[in-house]
């Protein structure tokens, strides 16, 4: 495996900034989540990696070594994609073989044999090898689509979204089983995504990208607990966090503008009074909305409370975040 470097690389189509003097460093053996809103260049950042474009100004190198001027081919890259991207008049075991038959490759037929063979097995699809594509399920056939770059035992695995048009029972099942492919195996992986729980349950580290620019990069928890924007603070976490007027609460930084308040900042019982306004229960636990000053924001309480709508909570903050006119997270 390898580690992959990006460095002051930007990329426009046309008017639109795709990327903006992008510097970041996925380590090598690492489990590196681009996370943002369609259109923050998550995937563009796929394709200057993959070389399927080339940037306007910068560099990537991979394992140390400058892609420049290399073709996707040379790179040692597999890519998987949102759709499943499946040959439909191969079989299941055909399309699995089909990268390792590539002249680049040259893969010995029991070499080909003894990937496909463990591959299928870790995902589940070894009594499907003789199906026809056609013939799987939308969850079968994404798996095909993964192991397709796992039999490749590339430098780098780029994955766009591939769990995106999952039914949720699937996206969880595999989450845990591409979190452990890649744990298991050491392999450096680049992964895209818009949904945060993807990004908290798998990444070793996770690229906050806006517009363009990267905003932030550290481990989950880093991020969840230090943002250093609204913006950061906003990707993460479920409920999202409140942002609410500075002063709401009294006792704000003068220069802050707005005050961040996770569900875990939000002490219940003391304070000043809130009003409810809706009670979700989830199972595991219950998800209050609340009126406070004018002002709606979440929190959690216990799964059992018997709140309803219109009764009186007490709240106030506890280590919240503070952040100025620009969004940026003021100490």
């Amino acid at each position: 495996m390898a580690d992959v470097n990006l460095t002051g690389v930007s990329k426009t189509f046309g008017e639109d900034i795709a990327l903006e003097n992008l510097t970041m460093t996925v380590p090598d053996g690492s489990f590196v989540v681009l996370l943002g809103p369609t259109g923050a260049g998550k995937t563009t950042t796929l394709r200057m990696v993959s070389g399927l474009d080339k940037p306007d100004s910068g560099s990537v190198s991979i394992g140390g070594q400058d892609m420049s001027g290399m073709t996707p081919a040379q790179r040692d890259v597999a890519m998987v994609f949102q759709q499943y991207s499946l040959y439909p008049h191969l079989s299941v075991r055909e399309n699995l073989e089909f990268p390792l038959k590539s002249p680049v490759l040259r893969t010995p037929k029991p070499e080909i044999d003894r990937k496909v063979g463990e591959v299928a097995e870790v995902l589940q699809i070894s009594h499907k090898l003789d199906n026809k594509a056609t013939e799987l399920s939308g969850g079968e056939m994404q798996r095909v689509s993964i192991g397709r770059a796992l039999v490749r035992n590339p430098s780098v695995y780029l994955m766009d979204e591939p769990l995106s048009s999952l039914d949720a029972k699937l996206r969880s099942d595999l989450r845990v089983e591409l979190k452990s492919i890649q744990a298991n195996s050491g392999a450096t992986l680049l992964y895209v995504t818009h949904d945060q729980i993807e990004a908290m349950t798998m990444a070793t580290h996770v690229g906050v990208l806006d517009n363009g620019r990267l905003v932030q990069f550290g481990s989950p928890r880093e991020i969840y607990e230090n943002p250093v924007s609204v913006y950061a603070a906003s990707r993460l976490g479920q409920p999202r966090i409140n942002v609410l007027p500075a002063e709401i609460f009294g006792g704000a930084p003068a220069s802050a503008k707005t005050i961040g308040l996770r569900p875990e900042h939000i002490v219940q019982g003391e304070g000043e009074d809130s009003m409810v306004k809706r009670v979700e229960h989830l199972g595991d636990q219950t998800r209050l909305h609340l009126s406070f000053k004018d002002q709606e924001l979440i929190t959690v309480t216990d799964a059992h409370t018997q709140l309803k709508h219109g009764d009186i909570v007490k709240i106030r903050p506890e280590n919240p975040y503070y952040f100025d006119a620009a969004g940026a997270r003021v100490a």
